[in-house]
């Protein structure tokens, strides 16, 4: 039977198991630090818009890491800066003595581009997922899902292109598991158009209007997708879903905040953001392909100097960015 080895306990990984937990998807949590040990001790404060409930989890350190399997799927659930230090963790461990965990599939749920390829260069079944999930993680044991009645919207392939049988499964049992999730073998395209929107992230550092934020949000994205398509990627269109999303919603009031995304998240609990991986993966692009990303390269160079002063979100204003 498939087991699920979910590395890194932040938002999207501790929500997932929670979720496996409650239909009865087999699976390790496997983090590290504070949040791991909460979980592990005292499990899961899991918050949904209609309920916050307590949810057991089978969870270990990393400095413990469970004993793999020959079936077990590998989920990668750390930010885009960690995956590097986490493939090459995972990928040489022994599995069942029969082999390396190399061989194993892996499937990457970062924000940007540059997971998979990093990926690559170490296991050799990578299966790429674009996810929007509203998940919030700023207390140590607490994530808060707002969205209703689905969890999120998962697509997922092959990397870098094609569908499988292992790929089928894995989106049989997310959707089990309460996500709304479809099979995708043009996944490179469905990573883009999450890009495009990610690059947004960084907006929610700084203080502004309503009206100046959005305008820079929008913007960023324009800049974003020109970058996208010349590179080739050509990102997807919500229309091309083959999936009815049109039920699910993020719900608002009652403490969920508008916004507040990853990047947010990182900077009030002082860790390191994935800016380099989101506006900084258009700048390369950008300079790769003869583009130019002025706006980009300004947002990703500001949230950069307000982490290495120790700022907190809001303490700069947007105009000085733009």
């Amino acid at each position: 039977m498939t087991r699920y080895i979910i590395i890194g306990a932040g938002a999207v990984g501790a929500s997932l198991a929670a979720e496996f937990e409650t239909y009865g998807i087999p699976y390790v949590l496997v983090g590290r630090g504070a949040q791991i040990a909460h979980i592990a001790a005292h499990g899961l404060s899991y918050r949904r818009p209609k309920e916050t409930r307590v949810v057991r989890l089978h969870a270990v350190d990393t400095a413990t890491p469970p004993a793999l399997k020959q079936d077990d799927i590998l989920i990668l659930t750390v930010k885009a800066q960690d995956v590097e230090a986490a493939t090459d963790f995972w990928a040489w461990r022994d599995v069942d003595g029969t082999g390396l965990a190399s061989g194993l599939p892996l499937v990457t749920l970062q924000n940007g581009l540059a997971a998979e390829d990093i990926a690559l260069r170490r296991f050799h079944r990578v299966y790429a997922a674009s996810i929007l999930v509203p998940a919030r993680y700023t207390v140590t044991g607490e994530v808060t899902v707002t969205a209703e009645p689905d969890v999120g919207v998962v697509s997922l392939g092959r990397y870098p292109q094609g569908l499988d049988d292992t790929a089928l499964a894995i989106v049989s049992d997310l959707t089990k598991a309460g996500y709304l999730a479809e099979a995708r073998p043009d996944i490179r395209r469905w990573k883009a158009a999450k890009l495009q929107h990610n690059v947004g992230n960084a907006v929610e550092l700084f203080a502004g209007t309503p009206e100046d934020r959005a305008k820079a949000a929008t913007d960023l994205a324009t800049e974003a997708r020109n970058v996208l398509m010349a590179a080739g990627y050509d990102p997807a269109a919500p229309s091309e879903r083959t999936i009815d999303i049109s039920g699910w919603q993020v719900v608002k009031g009652n403490g969920n905040e508008t916004g507040r995304q990853s990047t947010w998240q990182s900077f009030v609990r002082g860790t390191s953001s994935e800016v380099d991986y989101l506006n900084g993966e258009i700048v390369r692009l950008g300079r790769l392909y003869g583009v130019a990303t002025p706006l980009n390269a300004a947002f990703q160079q500001a949230a950069a100097r307000l982490a290495r002063d120790g700022g907190k979100p809001g303490s700069r204003d947007i105009a000085e960015v733009r």
